[in-house]
């Protein structure tokens, strides 16, 4: 893990938050910001625009939990949360949140580099599922919408599938476009003529 890391540490207990910044210090990192105040927080983190996160709570309520998860969901980031005691609501509630690493009972000096790492590979892991899930949808929605096109032209110009489709990339190609934008138009241009 590179040395040119930006880390912000959000912890309002200043003893914790120096064993997370010394653990991160002695692994190499050097970009270490320290936020004690809970107030604004995802302002906080805009303003300053970590690479990772790394947020202590010791023993946190339920508001303080979901509080953090809106962050979480919030600022897209690899985010490593350290509490004392956790319940299996609590860690599910993460998971979902998108925190990268939630750990209970774990906040030791030694221990912080191996866990930011690990934080660090789940969001990059979670990051490309999450875009290659969008690919496969937009995908799927594309071809959906490049059939309806080709239905449209086959109904009006009595062509078979092949030939619909083939007239759809000649006019894609003729006008530098992409076959989904001259299928998109069609689609929109057909739905107004028929209200």
């Amino acid at each position: 893990m590179s040395g040119a890391l930006s880390i912000l540490v959000i912890d309002d207990n200043k003893i914790r938050a120096s064993i997370i910044e010394q653990g991160l210090h002695d692994a190499g990192h050097d970009q270490v910001i320290l936020v004690h105040q809970m107030d604004g927080l995802v302002r906080q983190i805009a303003d300053i625009n970590p690479d990772v996160i790394v947020i202590d709570l010791e023993n946190p309520n339920r508001d303080q939990l979901e509080h953090m998860f809106q962050v979480s969901r919030a600022v897209r980031r690899p985010i490593a949360m350290f509490v004392d005691k956790a319940d299996s609501h609590s860690i599910e509630a993460a998971v979902d949140a998108g925190v990268s690493a939630y750990v209970v009972d774990g906040l030791k000096r030694e221990r912080v580099k191996p866990i930011l790492d690990m934080a660090i590979s789940r969001f990059r892991a979670f990051s490309r599922l999450t875009a290659e899930l969008e690919e496969a949808r937009t995908e799927l929605a594309d071809r959906k919408t490049i059939d309806r096109a080709k239905g449209i032209v086959m109904k009006s110009k009595g062509l078979s599938e092949q030939e619909a489709y083939d007239l759809l990339r000649r006019t894609a190609m003729k006008q530098s476009r992409k076959i989904i934008d001259v299928a998109q138009s069609l689609v929109i241009a057909s739905g107004l003529l028929e209200d």
